[in-house]
């Protein structure tokens, strides 16, 4: 008990403001990697540390105490390469100046997502299949090398003629990020979950795989049916109401920036 007293008399303003940096720090670190595979590896990181502590604490292990010695520069180094896509991402969102999906909570009339509800009417009424995909907290930019670099405005004319069955573009995946579709034809990992509709191809098979390794949202539209689906968090919705499509997305993007 004297130890507590004694360590809080040492506290001081700059003590606290010290505490107060490291703990700023570490929650923002945490932030920016949660929903990304990084959070398993350090996850894994931790409870290797809090064993070796155990072991180098109740037992008398010199080799061992050596080995982990000799090992924790080479960690150290190595830490930047095993994190080197969430530091990435990590940079790339400090260095930008808004938000694209604050915007989209802020405002629900968004014209993004109205061009995206009315590009999505008009291919399920052509039936011609679409598979776009919404960047969020993940950085997806692996996907976007194996695509069509574009860049551009986010408009209903340009996504339709992506996904014209006679263009050269159209058998992949529009990748957007922030108000801009990033590119397109990109190639996105299946998912191996088994698909409880026949119905359901190659492009729900592709939106439910970027969802299981990403936190993106994917808006899929049938070639054979021309009904829309979203898949997202490792799950599919079938079936989605195109009248309703806006505010769908738009609470899926405010959920998941509200509830992470």
């Amino acid at each position: 008990m004297e130890t507590y007293l004694t360590l809080l008399d040492r506290l001081d303003l700059s003590s606290l403001l010290d505490i107060f940096l490291v703990t700023a720090v570490i929650y923002i670190i945490l932030l920016l990697i949660q929903g990304t595979r990084a959070v398993q590896v350090l996850r894994g990181l931790i409870v290797l540390a809090i064993l070796v502590a155990l072991l180098s604490s109740l037992f008398d292990l010199p080799a061992f105490s050596w080995l982990v010695n000799t090992s924790l520069p080479a960690l150290l180094l190595a830490i930047p390469v095993i994190f080197q896509p969430e530091l990435r991402r990590a940079l790339e969102r400090v260095g930008r100046t808004g938000r694209w999906l604050r915007l989209l909570r802020r405002n629900q009339e968004n014209p993004i997502l109205a061009a995206i509800k009315e590009t999505a009417f008009r291919l399920a009424q052509r039936r011609h299949g679409a598979l776009i995909v919404f960047e969020q907290g993940t950085g997806l930019q692996e996907y976007v090398d194996t695509g069509i670099s574009i860049n551009g405005d986010i408009s209903v004319e340009l996504l339709l003629t992506i996904f014209n069955k006679h263009t050269e573009l159209h058998d992949g995946a529009v990748i957007v990020r922030e108000s801009k579709v990033a590119a397109a034809a990109c190639v996105l990992p299946l998912s191996t979950s088994s698909l409880s509709d026949r119905q359901m191809g190659l492009r729900h098979r592709a939106g439910l795989g970027i969802s299981e390794v990403s936190d993106a949202v994917a808006l899929i539209i049938s070639e054979e049916t021309g009904q829309v689906s979203i898949a997202h968090n490792s799950h599919i919705r079938r079936r989605e109401d195109i009248a309703r499509l806006d505010t769908t997305l738009n609470e899926l993007f405010a959920k998941q920036g509200g509830g992470q």
